[in-house]
């Protein structure tokens, strides 16, 4: 029998400062994915704060309605940037998860992928670069035709609908980049950290060398430290809190060893977490001190570019293309960066931005939320796909490899024939540095 509790329990806990600033108004509503989409007050903003003082109060239990009313949300944060009276959102949403991953005793399946991928296999990049090799042989050796082919990925439910959004293995990964130092082009403007990620270290490794072209290309010298790991940013949203402590404290030690002017991330979702260690030592004066100098350099590598002064892209007007940007939500709701990604974007020879509708509204990737609760994240990337489409832009261009996956899955599954960009993609192939296509 599945066990409940009442109330919550330790330091890391929704808290009356952060309710008290709702005021119930409603402004959220339409800008919360799964109220738009469902309609159910309970699955907005507003109805899981509420949800969060009943339990609080001993008023509810913290049981199987609370947890699928929270495990909904995307954490998009779109409502904190609705919200008249800044309520923080997220800082609620995070803590209330972390309540139910001490209090609430998931089904079976669901524990075992949850601490597989959580707890042994993200925070290990030995064990990221065996699966990503096993991977790779799956995509190249012809097993992944033959089994998509054969419909068997039908018998397996939502881990069968996952195998689609399986990102495609690099050839090269990217952990051999770590420890070097790459020199800048011309004279130095800058002297930067980059930050690799996990995942990304397996399947977008021409991301984040196209990121490093693109710094060295604007004088930047870039140092990778060695010794980083994941960001913890998947933890976080997961409320495994005590595995997001431990990645922290491993990357401050990894990133405060030297100076650096920028600690730079290409991915919208790690700067986000990055930005907020601190939230994860509440009662630590030492690391609380130390989160802060490193979120003070932390930046995401569109505002960087902007901060620094980009070198416009020489080669006269370019080839004309015709893009729309998707506003990755950690970047515009997380980090409220909204402008710096489009100033790249104008700033490339050749290239016509066209706004989409509903551009800051979530794709529906959400970290893993697009595995967990796949029926909202189709519907959701269903309208994203046909707001593009509707543009004629023959690129969609984004800053995080979560929407990049999502997007181009709904790209490959709706057949809107748009290239799928990160913008640091598209800034590199200017430069010369990517394929011209």
């Amino acid at each position: 029998m599945t066990s409940v509790a009442q109330g919550y329990e330790g330091q890391e806990r929704p808290t009356w400062e952060l309710y008290s600033k709702c005021i119930h108004c409603g402004l959220c509503l339409n800008h919360c994915p799964t109220y738009r989409l469902l309609g159910v007050e309970m699955d907005s903003p507003r109805g899981r704060i509420h949800q969060m003082i009943l339990v609080d109060e001993g008023r509810l239990k913290l049981g199987e309605s609370f947890v699928r009313h929270i495990d909904l949300c995307l954490d998009c944060r779109a409502c904190e940037t609705a919200c008249p009276s800044g309520v923080e959102y997220g800082k609620l949403v995070e803590a209330a998860r972390a309540q139910i991953e001490l209090n609430y005793r998931r089904p079976l399946v669901s524990r075992l992928l949850r601490s597989l991928g959580l707890r042994h296999l993200l925070p290990y990049p030995g064990r990221l670069a065996t699966l990503g090799a096993l991977l790779r042989f799956y995509q190249r050796s012809g097993f992944e035709r033959l089994v998509r082919a054969s419909g068997v990925l039908r018998l397996f439910g939502k881990l069968g609908e996952a195998e689609r959004l399986l990102p495609a293995v690099d050839d090269r990964f990217f952990f051999s980049e770590l420890g070097q130092v790459f020199p800048a082009e011309g004279k130095r403007r800058a002297r930067v950290a980059f930050f690799a990620g996990c995942i990304a270290q397996v399947a977008f490794a021409e991301l984040n060398r196209a990121t490093l072209r693109v710094l060295q290309k604007n004088g930047c010298e870039v140092v990778v430290p060695a010794g980083q790991l994941c960001c913890g940013a998947l933890h976080v949203h997961a409320g495994v809190r005590d595995v997001a402590r431990h990645l922290a404290r491993t990357n401050l030690d990894a990133f405060l060893t030297d100076h650096f002017d920028a600690i730079v991330t290409n991915a919208a979702g790690c700067g986000s977490t990055l930005k907020e260690y601190e939230q994860l030592f509440p009662n630590d004066p030492a690391m609380l001190e130390r989160a802060a100098q490193f979120r003070a350099r932390v930046r995401d590598v569109s505002e960087f570019l902007v901060e620094l002064g980009l070198l416009v892209p020489s080669g006269g007007e370019g080839r004309p293309l015709r893009v729309t940007y998707q506003d990755s939500c950690h970047l515009v709701h997380g980090q409220k960066i909204r402008s710096a990604p489009r100033e790249l974007l104008r700033s490339i020879p050749g290239v016509e931005l066209k706004e989409m509708k509903l551009a800051d509204h979530c794709c529906g990737s959400a970290g893993i939320y697009n595995l967990t609760q796949p029926e909202v994240a189709r519907a959701l990337l269903e309208e994203k796909i046909e707001h593009a489409r509707a543009t004629g832009a023959q690129a969609i261009v984004t800053s995080n490899p979560g929407c990049l996956l999502q997007l181009r899955a709904g790209v490959a599954q709706y057949h809107s024939g748009q290239q799928v960009l990160h913008v640091i993609e598209l800034l590199d192939q200017s430069y010369g540095g990517g394929d011209n296509r």
